[in-house]
């Protein structure tokens, strides 16, 4: 039997048991996109859900709204491309059953192969279909302490408000990790000069989704003067005395910080300039930023790749000395904001859940499970197994040669001492036996996921909800 998702399996006697009074009702801890998928998940199980969502009444950094699974940094969720690791990871998710990837496909915007949306439209589908769905009820409330018995998965995101982190401290007995995450600007497209920024695919390859501003070699080591120059947001109170506040996040690193590094970092990093030829003189420039569309109309984009820390003033007095920006508005600026996550190696097993407390799962961006698409299986994986768990079955973590798998692997068996937060990537997969070409590899790897996710759905079988809890 083909399945998808769990609620195929799941829904009928989960029904029967939660009308005879021996189903739990499973608690979620926070709205965003692992606590979406979840309650999804586990509502077309048939179990009841409660997502609790303390926006907007209590706001955060960076969230702009109390919408359910709000995007903060890019509109990206990755490559769609079947043979690198965002297309397998969302291949993964597609044959579990996955419920948000339907609606980032409804709204999406062009971005050549990769599946980038709009993020109001996408915040605002997941919000009114757990709304409409009988079996949630999304409570607008801060949770202050993580409930002492109950189901419950934890998926309160890197911006857990202070009390729940503290109390999730107190639970596990170990420090919480942090780190800071920084948010690109975003600009008004009739504001950009579009005699100077060209619209062009890198080599090519596909439809020229992204705008391009072009800089010459001056142009752009004055530039990076200018970052290194400027001034810097100071850290807030609680930020100050973080004992990790210069701790960054590798893959979310503000733009001045690589330019710190080395004066032609991020020429060889989000400035690099290969397979795009300027209109105006038919070569590839020195250095390139590119700008990806924010919304399904066109009217805003993001710089690819540049969050910032740079104070509200100086980011436009900066990116307004690019060329093609000299009139540029901003819909939005950029911005850095505390990361927390947990330890996770030290207190979750691969399946999502608490070590020593086995109603209790977290999910999403607080484990160390990097990117849209692993917050969005972590809490896939977290709502299956809390549905198994209910019904006294053993609980299932995907195979370790799926990236879906390699996720929980690695936040529930990583060196405790050294564990920082990953995203998917074929880096985290086992060896290919026998090895393949390099060429060949990237696909071989997609092949050998399908074929595990494949084995992996066949041997889950149905799951038994019946049974009094």
């Amino acid at each position: 039997m083909e399945i998808h998702g769990i609620g195929i399996l799941l829904k009928h006697e989960l029904k029967v048991a939660l009308k005879s009074q021996k189903m739990p009702i499973v608690n979620i801890v926070g709205a965003g996109l692992a606590g979406s998928e979840a309650a999804l998940q586990l509502a077309a199980a048939g179990i009841h859900v409660r997502l609790h969502e303390m926006r907007p009444g209590r706001p955060t950094a960076a969230h702009e709204s109390g919408n359910c699974a709000e995007l903060v940094c890019s509109n990206s969720l990755g490559s769609k491309l079947p043979d690198r690791a965002g297309g397998v990871l969302q291949a993964e998710l597609r044959s579990l059953g996955c419920k948000l990837l339907p609606f980032a496909e409804q709204c999406a915007v062009p971005a050549g192969g990769a599946l980038a949306v709009d993020r109001k439209q996408f915040a605002e589908a997941v919000t009114a279909a757990i709304v409409a769905e009988p079996l949630i009820e999304l409570v607008r409330e801060e949770v202050v302490a993580v409930p002492s018995d109950g189901y419950t998965i934890i998926s309160s995101g890197p911006l857990t408000s202070d009390l729940l982190a503290t109390d999730i401290q107190k639970l596990s007995g170990n420090d919480n990790l942090a780190f800071f995450d920084a948010i690109a600007p975003v600009v008004v497209a009739e504001s950009i000069d579009t005699e100077i920024v060209f619209a062009a695919a890198r080599y090519d390859n596909g439809d020229a989704d992204y705008l391009n501003i072009p800089l010459d070699k001056e142009q752009y080591y004055a530039f990076v003067d200018e970052l290194l120059n400027a001034e810097k947001h100071s850290l807030k109170d609680f930020e100050a005395n973080d004992p990790k506040a210069k701790q960054f996040f590798e893959r979310c690193l503000p733009v001045e910080v690589i330019a710190a590094r080395g004066r032609d970092s991020l020429r060889f990093g989000p400035m690099r300039p290969v397979g795009l030829d300027d209109p105006r003189t038919g070569r590839w420039a020195y250095a390139v930023i590119q700008l990806r569309k924010e919304n399904l109309q066109g009217s805003l984009y993001n710089l690819v790749g540049f969050q910032t820390n740079l104070t509200y003033g100086e980011q436009e007095r900066v990116l307004r000395t690019l060329p093609g920006m000299q009139n540029s508005e901003f819909a939005r600026l950029g911005s850095m904001h505390r990361n927390t996550f947990l330890n996770a190696p030290q207190m979750l097993d691969s399946t999502m859940k608490f070590r020593s407390r086995d109603d209790l799962f977290f999910a999403g961006q607080i484990t160390g499970m990097e990117g849209y698409l692993g917050n969005i299986g972590s809490g896939l994986i977290a709502g299956l197994n809390a549905a198994r768990s209910i019904g006294g079955q053993p609980l299932l973590s995907p195979p370790r040669e799926t990236l879906l798998g390699s996720l929980c692997h690695h936040i529930s068996e990583s060196p405790s001492s050294s564990f920082q937060p990953m995203k998917a990537e074929f880096g985290l997969l086992p060896p290919l036996i026998p090895p393949v070409k390099k060429k060949e590899r990237k696909q071989a790897y997609a092949n050998r996921s399908d074929a595990k996710m494949q084995e992996f759905r066949h041997n889950m079988g149905p799951t038994n909800t019946t049974s009094p809890v």
